[in-house]
């Protein structure tokens, strides 16, 4: 006896297409809208972090990653070390992923299998989460001031000066 197994897989298939197969109990949709950063929002948070921390004298590295954890605009300073771009990405990431400033992760994570030995993770101040109406939609890192609370105050800044235009955007 012949079988013809297409039928099956026939509506199968149109039934993950038109999203029924895939939903639970219909409250799952078939598409999610993602907010992301323009590129030149993100230069906007990178270049005011800069000149917050050239206004007190010190030369930086900004990273600014979008809310994936990539980075999207990555800025140093003609002085600042190279060092302060591998960390300044480091911090962003941290403030995206946890979305809380690094500084309030400092003493969170401790002992030998703490998340602070993640990859990528780095429990130092300087990470500011980015966030738009409660979501966060990046994060901003700075690195390469005398201390991290001036890495941080500088990437505060830089979000500072897009606040409004982020709240804004979500209506």
């Amino acid at each position: 006896m012949k079988t013809n197994l297409s039928k099956p897989l026939l509506f199968v298939s149109a039934l993950a297409a038109s999203g029924i197969a895939g939903a639970q109990d219909g409250d799952q949709p078939v598409m999610v809208e993602i907010k992301k950063l323009s590129m030149d929002t993100a230069l906007t948070i990178a270049k005011t972090a800069i000149d917050t921390c050239r206004e007190q004298g010190v030369q930086v590295a900004v990273t600014v990653v979008d809310r994936g954890g990539h980075p999207q605009v990555v800025l140093r300073d003609v002085l600042a070390m190279d060092l302060a771009l591998e960390v300044s990405y480091r911090k962003a990431y941290t403030a995206m992923t946890f979305t809380s400033p690094t500084s309030a992760l400092e003493d969170r994570f401790t002992g030998p299998f703490s998340v602070g030995k993640v990859e990528k993770v780095l429990l130092s101040a300087g990470g500011v989460p980015i966030q738009a109406s409660g979501e966060t939609v990046g994060g901003v890192g700075v690195s390469g001031a005398p201390s991290g609370e001036t890495d941080e105050s500088c990437a505060q800044a830089g979000v500072a000066a897009v606040e409004m235009d982020l709240e804004m955007a979500s209506f």
